[in-house]
């Protein structure tokens, strides 16, 4: 017979189908053996009885561990005690892969699960997460293309650092030294002189010293960067980018949300809610009257300032104008207040913290470079960055999301880590 996936021979719900995939549970009798079998699309109880296969095959049945790789033809039917609603009666079964005994079972720790982590992605919950990124990272293209957006791939290895020297990962190149991306902000900013709207995902590297959930030294970060856009009309687009893949993934991924214990109708009403915009200014203030943490202006918002304004807040809120004096180098100030900056985060509700920053990007060369010299940086390196703006330069601007983060909130993560397959930190670079 023609092999079909769990989902599909559920969807046909009864006659003879045929499926493949690997042992989730396992269970039996000297006369029965309960298979559940998963794959990619689901998982579907198999039922292996002696009476019907014979003692020699039901010997080598008997003997099946989990994750045995295993194909099974049979009868479908439904049954309301079995997992999934459905099961297979065998007529038939062929190993193709035997497993020793499977390492990883039930309350194992995280240190435990993050060093098999090659085993551990077969899980249901991870597998779950992948198809909600891969969903995700697939919505960003079909929303960037109905937008006009040319797709725009940076260099990895860049001499230059643009969200400060400190978190930079250094490179031998050849006889010279280089480092791993930032952001593909800068050579964006070139591209757009070109196409005007380009966008990317792409792997970003920062040497944080964090041990915290809510960092990894390696993310993809999914950016934009448009020409003639101000401050106003890049954070709305960042929020309806939010809206369009988060629909997207409530389309596709319900049943995934709901195994991950997301509440589906609550991301449905998120998404038709008017996201606020507000500015740092005002932020204090609602922390200052409303929690009572006097945070005077000129310090970031830390993670503990983030969560406590988020309590007033049951969608994601951009945040604006930010001081001068603590942004990038290439965040221009607004021109109405000198020590305010073009820019914006977004914060995610429930905790989640920021998942967008971006700004309108400065045009002024002398501001750039005296921000650039405080920071100790060789102005020789920025001299083809400065060329952007000899040459027929225009207001632009752009933004960074970081994919981790928004999947972490989609999915209800208690841990970053968990929203890529394979997570680097400042502790774990293997497996």
């Amino acid at each position: 017979m023609k092999f079909m996936s769990i989902k599909e021979a559920m969807k046909k719900g009864s006659g003879k189908v045929a499926v493949r995939g690997w042992v989730w549970r396992e269970r039996g009798s000297n006369k029965v053996k309960f298979i559940v079998l998963r794959d990619s699309s689901g998982i579907i109880q198999c039922v292996i009885t002696r009476e019907t296969i014979g003692d020699q095959l039901f010997e080598v049945a008997d003997k099946i561990q989990v994750e045995t790789s295993m194909a099974i033809e049979g009868r479908i039917k439904k049954d309301s005690r079995a997992p999934t609603g459905y099961e297979i009666e065998a007529d038939s079964f062929g190993i193709i892969g035997e497993s020793h005994t499977y390492p990883i079972t039930k309350d194992q720790s995280r240190e435990f699960l993050d060093e098999n982590r090659h085993l551990w992605i077969r899980s249901r919950k991870m597998t779950a997460i992948m198809k909600v990124r891969s969903t995700f990272m697939t919505a960003r293209d079909e929303f960037f293309k109905k937008k006009g957006f040319y797709r725009f791939d940076p260099p990895i290895l860049q001499p230059n650092q643009c969200e400060g020297g400190s978190t930079l990962f250094e490179v031998k190149y050849y006889n010279n030294k280089t480092y791993l991306s930032q952001s593909w902000q800068l050579y964006a900013e070139a591209a757009v002189f070109a196409l005007e709207r380009v966008y990317d995902s792409a792997p970003t590297f920062r040497a944080e010293k964090s041990k915290t959930s809510r960092h990894l030294s390696e993310f993809w970060m999914v950016e934009m960067e448009a020409a003639w856009m101000d401050l106003h009309e890049v954070s709305e687009f960042a929020k309806e980018e939010l809206k369009y893949v988060i629909s997207r993934v409530i389309e596709e991924n319900e049943e995934e949300l709901k195994f991950l214990g997301q509440d589906v109708e609550k991301l449905k009403r998120i998404v038709k809610k008017k996201w606020p915009t507000i500015k740092y200014r005002e932020a204090l203030k609602i922390l200052k009257e409303k929690e009572n943490m006097d945070v005077p202006f000129g310090k970031d918002l830390r993670t503990i300032e983030e969560d406590r304004l988020m309590k007033h807040f049951d969608t994601p809120v951009v945040v604006t104008h930010y001081p001068k004096e603590i942004m990038a180098f290439y965040k221009p100030s607004d021109p109405a207040n000198k020590d305010e900056a073009l820019c914006f985060d977004m914060l995610a509700p429930e905790g989640y913290g920021e998942i967008v920053g971006g700004s309108q990007r400065s045009t002024d060369i002398e501001e750039m470079r005296k921000a650039l010299e405080k920071e100790g940086e060789d102005i020789k390196n920025y001299e083809w960055y400065f060329d952007l703006r000899r040459y027929g330069s225009v207001p632009h601007s752009g933004y960074g999301i970081g994919a981790e983060r928004v999947i972490a909130w989609i999915c209800k993560l208690d841990n970053i880590k968990d929203a890529i397959a394979f997570p680097r930190t400042m502790l774990r670079w293997k497996p």
